[in-house]
């Protein structure tokens, strides 16, 4: 059975980091920094690929769906509720 509930967060990004990690959470936004530039979309793909691989799910699931040209960005997560999407992210609710 799968489930068809998606969970959005928001989230801040800092490109061309010295290497990609989730930093915690600051005013309710996650803090994020990824190692590829702010290029041809390169550091949205990161970001997702962090935040998929954090939650052990496919990058498929993970989606930018507001900001993609901006640091504040507003992720989308397939099949996960918000409470499991921040549990798995390691966020207290």
């Amino acid at each position: 059975m799968t489930s068809t509930a998606s969970a959005q967060l928001a989230v801040r990004v800092q490109a061309r980091a010295s290497r990609d990690e989730l930093r915690g959470v600051r005013d309710g936004v996650l803090i994020a920094r990824v190692c590829a530039p702010p290029l041809e979309g390169r550091a949205n793909q990161a970001l997702c690929r962090l935040i998929a691989s954090r939650l052990d799910i496919a990058p498929s699931r993970v989606a930018v769906v507001r900001g993609e040209r901006s640091r504040e960005k507003l992720i989308r997560v397939q099949g996960m509720d918000r409470a499991a999407l921040l549990d798995g992210l390691g966020i207290p609710c």
